[in-house]
C-alpha cells in the first residue's frame, strides 16, 4: 500500500527541511519537485527551449551540479508558469508519488494538482519578511553580498508569480494542514508536521 504525503508552500518557508525530516521519520522516499523545474530552468539558461527541456528530463538530471543558484531559481519560477512545461512533468511526479511503500513530495501544486488524492497534505508557509531573512542568511553564508531589501523584493516577486499564474497557482489545498513556521524552530515545525501526518494516517481507511 502506498501512502503519499504532499507538502506545498512558498520558497524559504522551511518546506524542504520539513519534507526531508518527515520522509526520514516515516521511512518514505522523498522528491523535491522544485528540482525538476530547476533542471528545466538550468537547461533554458543553457539555451534549450523550455518545453523540450521538460520533455527530455530524466532522473539523472536531478543530480546535476549548479541547481541551487539564484539565477536558476528565477529561471525555474519562470518556466513553472508555462502550462506545457508543467504538463510534461506531471507524469514523472505522479509515478513517484504512488511508488510502493509511499512517498513524500514537496512543491507548489502537489496537494492541489499533482496528488489531490494524497493521504496527507501540508502547506508550509511563513511571512515574506521571515523567508527573506532566512534566504539572505543562506546567501551570506555562501559568500554573497546580497542586500536584505533586494532579497525581500525577490521573494515578493516570486510569490506574485507563483500565486497569480493561471496554471496551478500556489495555494493550500482545501484539506491541507497549514503550518506557519515564522515563529517555530526546525524541531517544532517537524514535530507539528509529523503529528499532522500521524493524524492523517489514523484517519485513513483500513
Amino acid at each position: 500500500m502506498s501512502f503519499t504525503i504532499a507538502i506545498d508552500g512558498p520558497a524559504a518557508a522551511g518546506k524542504g527541511t520539513v519534507s526531508r525530516a518527515v520522509a526520514g521519520h516515516f521511512g518514505l522516499a522523498y522528491l523535491d519537485t522544485g528540482l525538476l523545474y530547476r533542471v528545466v530552468g538550468r537547461k533554458v539558461l543553457d539555451g534549450v527551449e523550455p518545453v523540450e527541456a521538460a520533455q527530455g528530463l530524466v532522473a539523472e538530471d536531478l543530480r546535476a551540479e549548479g541547481l541551487r543558484g539564484a539565477d536558476v531559481a528565477q529561471a525555474a519560477s519562470r518556466v513553472a508558469a508555462i502550462p506545457e512545461v508543467r504538463a510534461a512533468l506531471v507524469d514523472f511526479q505522479r509515478a513517484f508519488a504512488r511508488r510502493a511503500g509511499g512517498a513524500v513530495l514537496d512543491g507548489r501544486d502537489i496537494g492541489t494538482v499533482i496528488c489531490p488524492e494524497a493521504e496527507a497534505k501540508l502547506f508550509v508557509t511563513a511571512s515574506a519578511e521571515v523567508r527573506a531573512r532566512r534566504r539572505w542568511l543562506e546567501l551570506r553564508e555562501a559568500g554573497s553580498d546580497a542586500e536584505l531589501e533586494a532579497v525581500l523584493a525577490d521573494v515578493h516577486e516570486r510569490d506574485a508569480r507563483d500565486t497569480e499564474r493561471s496554471e496551478a497557482p500556489l495555494r493550500p489545498a482545501d484539506d491541507a494542514v497549514v503550518l506557519d513556521t515564522s515563529d517555530l524552530s526546525i524541531e517544532e515545525a517537524v514535530a507539528q508536521a509529523v503529528a499532522a501526518v500521524n493524524a492523517a494516517r489514523d484517519a485513513a481507511p483500513g
